[in-house]
């Protein structure tokens, strides 16, 4: 019996361009059944993390309201959502930003500009598409 719960990825940035062009850069994803839900603060990420229960989140660094980093921290370590996949997508390219990624339980960390391919790679790869 196929898994009934749908794929879910959320995309959070506070730029309105860079969610759209990861948005554009996984549409083809939702041929395959994958749903994309997109937010523009940390606050909104954190809520619909634990209400929609994404496999993947691809979630910029510089946000209001609550960084990435804090709201990593919280899904990984305070909700122990350790099943939700994070990737930082950020322009914080120092190795010092990489570390506190790593720290804050980031699976994985990517600098801006992104490769497409790179992102859309990772996507299928994580959901097993």
């Amino acid at each position: 019996m196929p898994n009934s719960q749908p794929k879910k990825i959320l995309i959070v940035d506070d730029e309105a361009y860079i969610r759209l062009l990861i948005e554009q850069t996984l549409e083809d994803l939702e041929d395959k059944g994958v749903e994309i839900i997109t937010c523009d603060n940390g606050t909104d990420a954190l809520q619909l993390i634990q209400s929609e229960q994404p496999q993947l989140v691809f979630m910029d660094v510089m946000m209001p309201k609550m960084n990435g980093f804090e709201v990593c921290r919280t899904v990984k370590h305070g909700l122990n959502l350790l099943q939700v996949y994070i990737v930082l997508l950020t322009a914080k390219g120092e190795e010092y930003d990489r570390q506190l990624g790593q720290e804050a339980g980031a699976d994985r960390y990517i600098t801006k500009p992104f490769d497409p391919d790179e992102v859309l790679d990772l996507a299928v790869q994580i959901l097993k598409i």
